[in-house]
């Protein structure tokens, strides 16, 4: 947790010190609890500095979300069931991650409500799946997996297990976890007959 008491300095460190105390109000207290004031006074920084780079909540709330959404670095393996399993496994870990964890449910929560939110929960889906994407449609090119695969679909059977079991069932991930998940859907991935 970032300080309180510390003078904030200007330029770019100041304005991802005031982003980074933004995800961690909006983590703790939620988007009822998410208040210039309150950001600017677990950044330990002076209203004034928050109004300088951010004429409102929601302009800020975008850049926080920007910066906790940044996708995973593309594997390079080469190898499709290694390269997937990968992103699983830190789509995983980052899921697991408390702060984060709540992070999400407030902003899932949140963009419940507010049309503006939900656009920018969107985009920031799209991303995180970005990096999946490439590589089955990579796949699917080198004949690694069926032609007629749905890319799409085989995304969210991909991701999808993490998320219930962290945000639904409320279970942890046992070893192995996310080689299972994959091992599933590449099964049905490569059958010959997969039709969309």
């Amino acid at each position: 947790m970032l300080g309180t008491s510390t003078p904030i300095p200007r330029g770019e460190r100041a304005r991802e010190r005031v982003l980074r105390a933004a995800l961690e109000v909006l983590a703790d207290h939620g988007m009822s609890g998410f208040t210039m004031e309150a950001v600017a006074r677990r950044a330990g920084a002076s209203k004034a500095t928050v109004y300088r780079h951010w004429t409102s909540r929601a302009t800020l709330l975008v850049d926080a979300l920007e910066l906790a959404s940044e996708p995973f670095p593309r594997p390079s393996t080469g190898q499709l069931r290694t390269d997937l399993i990968e992103l699983i496994s830190r789509l995983e870990a980052l899921v697991d991650v408390p702060p984060f964890a709540r992070l999400m449910a407030a902003f899932i929560d949140a963009a419940e409500r507010d049309p503006t939110l939900w656009a920018l929960h969107a985009h920031i889906t799209e991303r995180r799946r970005e990096p999946v994407r490439q590589v089955l449609v990579e796949a699917r090119e080198r004949g690694d997996i069926a032609a007629a695969a749905d890319i799409e679909l085989a995304i969210d059977l991909l991701a999808g297990p993490a998320f219930y079991r962290r945000f639904i069932a409320h279970r942890p991930f046992p070893e192995g976890h996310a080689a299972a998940v994959v091992d599933h859907v590449l099964t049905a991935l490569r059958r010959p007959q997969y039709t969309t």
